[in-house]
């Protein structure tokens, strides 16, 4: 066993699964693991992104529930400032409550809206040049704030899109960045 290294040995890692509990274990009791991720089909390791389904669902998702999450907590410093004198405790959760609501459920339904319109346009931008790259997002920010904004006027919407398209871009160069520095 000292010098016999096959290629399955290289594709492997040893494990242990008593390794917690400090027991001298003998070398037949460990199992072998890929170290690769393992696929149920050939076309799933090929992949490098999700599909325009999933990212639709990713993108609308978190983007309503940030959305939400944000408008609810813009909900609570406006209800804390809609307290007049002589409120009771019970009329002040009132108002936090039904100011929290409302602007939840109305920033989550505008970001959503952002997400789904963005994840449109850069699957439908990823499957017409057949790449995903920075300029792929900045394309589809720029697409999402012109079309979020286009009900407002042709100056409204190209400002939007220039915003959109600047910050589509940061984003994944951000993210690029963060990959290449911070080893999480």
């Amino acid at each position: 066993m000292a010098a016999n290294h096959s290629s399955d040995d290289e594709n492997t890692r040893l494990y242990n699964p008593y390794q917690k509990f400090d027991v001298p274990v003998s070398p037949q009791l460990l199992y072998k693991l890929p170290v690769s991720p393992e696929f149920l089909f050939t076309e799933e390791s090929l992949k490098k992104r999700r599909s325009w389904g999933e990212n639709l669902t990713f993108y609308t998702g978190t983007g309503y529930l940030g959305g939400s999450v944000a408008g609810a907590t813009a909900g609570v410093f406006s209800g804390v400032r809609s307290f007049e004198f002589g409120d009771t405790a019970k009329l002040k959760i009132n108002r936090i409550l039904n100011s929290s609501g409302q602007k939840g459920r109305a920033w989550g339904n505008r970001i959503g809206v952002v997400g789904l319109i963005y994840a449109g346009i850069e699957s439908g931008v990823v499957a017409f040049t057949d790449r995903d790259d920075i300029w792929t997002s900045v394309v589809a920010g720029l697409g999402t704030g012109a079309i979020f904004r286009a009900a407002r006027g042709v100056r409204s919407a190209a400002v939007a899109g220039a915003l959109g398209g600047i910050a589509a871009g940061a984003v994944v160069a951000g993210k690029q960045v963060f990959k290449r520095y911070a080893h999480i």
